[in-house]
């Protein structure tokens, strides 16, 4: 038993039992690192909630930024350069694509959606995903998104501790909003945190 040791329940020889026990502290690194990398996610898209086009014709300095990491220039519908930019800022390298079809593989979709899993809207004009953003809450009914590249919500289409003031003035203007949206309304989720 002098080159032996315990690790679980299971008895092997003391290299191995170090060997596993290291491998057992960085996955556990790792597993904080990722928790903290999904938190930092979240706090990153959710601060971009109030972000509005210029002059409602996907412009602006903020959707400027979206869009140029995706390659493109103002113009061009960005909700999907939203959800690309906000993981790039998180430190995850994808996605990073402005089409929002693209955003929702099926190697990446999950049925237990959590905040910080991308949402996909399939449009049947146009037989395709066509609409993204974050799942920020999950339940049996409702999913509450973080989403660019979308008007204000209307009444009763977002949650009571929404900061925003709901009398505005002026035309609404395409932005990042937070929504309550039926769930049976989404058509897809995917994961590209660990």
């Amino acid at each position: 038993m002098g080159n032996q040791a315990v690790y679980g329940k299971q008895r092997i020889d003391r290299g191995s039992a170090r060997l596993y026990r290291k491998v057992d502290q960085h996955l556990k690194a790792n597993s904080t690192s990722q928790n903290a990398q999904s938190k930092q996610l979240k706090e990153i898209y959710r601060a971009e909630i109030g972000v509005k086009e210029a002059t409602g014709n996907n412009d602006g300095s903020r959707v400027g930024e979206y869009l140029r990491y995706c390659g493109l220039g103002e113009g061009y519908a960005w909700c999907a350069a939203f959800v690309s930019w906000c993981h790039w800022q998180a430190g995850y390298p994808e996605p990073r694509n402005a089409w929002a079809a693209t955003l929702l593989p099926t190697a990446r979709r999950v049925n237990d959606p959590r905040p910080g899993d991308v949402f996909g809207i399939y449009y049947t004009n146009l037989k395709r995903i066509a609409h993204v953003g974050f799942v920020d809450e999950w339940d049996d009914q409702y999913c509450i998104t973080v989403e660019g590249n979308t008007g204000p919500p209307t009444d009763h289409a977002i949650t009571d501790d929404y900061a925003a003031n709901p009398i505005r003035a002026g035309p609404a203007r395409d932005g990042v909003y937070r929504k309550r949206r039926p769930i049976r309304t989404i058509h897809a989720v995917a994961r590209w945190t660990k």
